[in-house]
């Protein structure tokens, strides 16, 4: 319990103290003053002036913040006050603020409390330009303290599992949620502006499907049934161009049961997207144009550092999945189509892999171990076997593969895309064929009679894309875990040695 902790308890006397002097530690009428950066700009001629006293006395500024620095020097005090805009210093001493207020409160405000600042602007000795107080009051009480200032708060778990305190100590990373923000804002104009209109389809599913992914499963109790969290939009997306929608997206999470590793997490976000009378290439065409539209508006270079890595976003590549496994793989040409030779190979290379794979499968299992990872510049795999694609549109020229591609930036997946399977008679025997699977792959999709019955109705050609938004920020903020993209990632229940106290003294 976080009131036992003995630091804890010394702030809550200084709180029950200040309401004994007659201040409230929570009042709720304090409105929010200038940014600290307004005032450190609006200012900053103050720094030039020639005379002795540099400051402008006749001006009166708020400022509105948390205390993340305080120091007191017998009857006056020098505070550090961080708001969102960044960091600025106040001054306030015993005989400018009201008689007897600064003894009073001098040692029950704290490092940690938001407070209120109002004075003048004025430049000290040491060239820092300062608010002068005339008035300091308390906003709001924090009975916790701060993790200690050089030490800081360095546990990683803790710091995504109380990412409020992450935040107010390590205000930096805010920089990437606020990019997080503008990428999916970006996003959203695209997509406007290429004339789609975003929707919004079920969160839960009566039938597993859209992708081949493990799902959460709950129970509705007013139906009495169970419903699967969605691990994918697409069949909603799609049957809204049955209905006459021609290109709509959706930015919104999907959910799998799956394991979590610097790429995974249980709830991500994605945006699909789908276009009438379009192909795959017309895919290929707009995602690169997309990624340069967000290159351009978020003003970073086109040659992107990424940890050790440099990805060229002028440099987009595109090789069939089949011919990677040998151009970049290093797998043998002459084993790549014989399922017993890939057996033979991986059991050489000492890979496990499930037994009685399809040939499809096989070849997705090369391409996962031995290309994937050396995908660095923006790359776009082709030709995905018809075994591993149950919702795509087989190719004209070969019946065995389809008209799919997938995007691969710095050894990753970002996005999958395909020209869509319109034919109900082909998609319900393949639909069969994953419910025939189950039996050895949990991962299988349903049988979706509603969904063959919406093709039956007739679909125009289309072509649809999921792009994962968050390996897309990773990528453009260079961070390298999942978890320093999502506020609040998943976590391992607490335990005991978790919950202890941050505070190190």
């Amino acid at each position: 319990m976080i009131f036992d902790n003995q630091y804890v308890q010394e702030r809550i006397k200084k709180t029950e103290k200040l309401r004994a002097e007659g201040f409230n530690p929570y009042p709720n009428t304090i409105k929010k003053g200038m940014p600290s950066k307004e005032f450190l700009e609006e200012f900053a001629y103050l720094k030039d002036l020639d005379s002795d006293e540099k400051k402008d006395d006749t001006k009166t500024c708020r400022l509105t913040g948390r205390l993340k620095f305080v120091r007191i020097m017998g009857k006056a005090a020098f505070a550090k006050l961080e708001d969102s805009s960044g960091l600025v210093q106040i001054y306030y001493n015993r005989d400018e603020l009201p008689e007897g207020y600064y003894n009073k409160v001098k040692k029950l405000i704290e490092v940690g409390d938001i407070v209120l600042a109002e004075g003048y602007p004025f430049v000290t000795g040491t060239g820092e330009l300062t608010l002068h107080c005339k008035r300091f009051e308390i906003v709001t009480k924090a009975i916790s303290p701060l993790p200690e200032k050089f030490h800081g708060l360095q546990d990683k778990e803790l710091r995504y599992r109380q990412r409020y305190l992450d935040m107010i100590v390590n205000p930096e990373i805010k920089e990437t949620f606020y990019t997080r923000s503008k990428i999916i804002s970006l996003t959203r104009r695209f997509f406007e502006d290429k004339g789609f209109l975003e929707v919004e389809t079920p969160m839960m599913h009566p039938i597993l499907g859209g992708a081949n992914a493990k799902p959460f499963v709950t129970h509705h109790n007013s139906l009495g049934v169970d419903r699967y969290l969605r691990v994918a939009p697409e069949l909603y997306l799609k049957r809204l161009v049955v209905g006459g929608f021609e290109a709509v997206f959706e930015i919104n999470r999907n959910f799998r049961n799956e394991g979590m590793d610097a790429t995974h997490n249980p709830e991500f976000t994605s945006i699909e997207f789908y276009w009438a009378y379009k192909n795959y290439r017309d895919l290929i065409d707009i995602t690169k144009d997309y990624l340069k539209y967000l290159i351009t508006h978020l003003e970073l270079p086109s040659i992107l550092p990424y940890g050790d890595l440099e990805i060229n976003f002028d440099n987009f590549q595109e090789v069939a999945l089949v011919e990677s496994l040998t151009t970049i793989g290093g797998v043998p040409s002459d084993i790549t189509s014989d399922i017993n030779k890939i057996y033979e190979y991986l059991k050489e290379k000492h890979i496990a892999v499930k037994e009685n794979l399809n040939l499809g499968q096989l070849q997705g299992e090369l391409f996962d171990e031995f290309v994937e990872a050396k995908l660095i510049n923006p790359t776009f795999i082709t030709d995905y076997p018809v075994e591993i694609s149950p919702l795509a549109r087989r190719s004209d020229t070969n019946p065995e593969i389809t008209e799919r591609f997938e995007l691969f930036i710095a050894g990753r997946e970002i996005a999958n895309a395909f020209s869509e399977l319109n034919d109900p008679i082909d998609q319900y025997e393949r639909f069969k064929e994953q419910v025939s699977a189950k039996d050895t792959d949990d991962e299988a999709m349903h049988m979706d009679m509603d969904f063959v019955r919406a093709l039956s109705y007739g679909m125009t050609p289309t072509a649809g894309e999921g792009i994962g938004i968050d390996r897309l920020v990773m990528l453009l903020t260079n961070q390298h875990s999942i978890r320093d993209v999502l506020l609040f990632p998943a976590m391992k229940p607490e335990t005991e040695s978790v919950v202890k106290n941050e505070v190190e003294k």
